[in-house]
């Protein structure tokens, strides 16, 4: 069976393998991403923030302790989501299940869209982006992470059952759907390539400040061997947008 983003972790034996995973101080999301993700939001005392594809929702403790007026999460998974409300209890944060395609919020009503490794399984990028300029006010901010395309397009280069050795990017240019196998299952993600996330927010008058792509500090990754390892291919693409508001 092949699932899309919100139904795959939705299914048991995926969801604890990806939990198992995500709870290990080494994984990619802790010692490589995350980091850089704080280093583009900046100061968000004040703020109030949408977090498309919250996930368990654990950032928001740390957004609440750095001074975020208000934090909402969206997530279509209902396992993802039971995690988030649970994480939220005696804050004044908030998480219901959405899919990100759909989302509908007061317009212009947040100061910033946080978005964690969740974009590759949107088809229409476009649309989505339309619907989060119409979730900012002028002059807020668009931070998100997604998988690096060179990881969204070496899919066909090793077992999702051993650690990857080699990464060889193939059919780049042929951007759109394609069926990964991870953690024991098949899910539906869509390759873009960097112009591609570029263009796109061009499209919807984002503004880019910053674009990462993830390489590891050795700060955050003591181990010299995994160090070197995470070293070999970008896994991750950060951007950092602002929208000034209409013309």
């Amino acid at each position: 069976m092949v699932y899309s983003g919100p139904t795959f972790y939705d299914d048991r034996t995926v969801f604890n393998t990806y939990m198992a995973r995500r709870q290990q101080e080494t994984s990619a999301n802790e010692s490589i991403e995350k980091p850089l993700i704080w280093q583009l939001l900046g100061d968000v005392n004040g703020l109030d923030i949408l977090d498309l594809g919250c996930g368990e929702a654990t950032i928001a403790h740390e957004l609440f302790a750095k001074g975020c007026r208000s934090y909402y999460g969206i997530d279509g998974s209902d396992n993802m989501i039971t995690l988030a409300q649970k994480a939220l209890e005696g804050t004044p944060g908030n998480a219901e299940r959405d899919f990100m395609e759909f989302f509908e919020v007061e317009p212009h009503s947040y100061d910033l869209v946080l978005s964690r490794l969740a974009f590759h399984y949107i088809e229409d990028l476009d649309a989505l982006l339309q619907r989060i300029r119409g979730a900012l006010r002028p002059g807020g901010r668009l931070v998100f992470s997604t998988e690096h395309p060179v990881i969204t397009s070496s899919n066909l280069a090793g077992k999702d059952t051993a650690p990857r050795h080699d990464w060889i990017v193939d059919r780049y240019f042929q951007t759109g759907r394609r069926e990964i196998s991870w953690l024991g299952s098949e899910v539906i993600k869509y390759h873009r390539t960097i112009e591609d996330f570029f263009m796109a927010l061009q499209r919807a008058g984002f503004r880019v400040e910053h674009l990462r792509e993830s390489k590891p500090d050795p700060a955050h990754i003591p181990d010299k061997r995994l160090f070197e390892r995470r070293s070999r291919v970008p896994l991750f693409l950060l951007f950092a947008a602002t929208w000034e508001g209409p013309a």
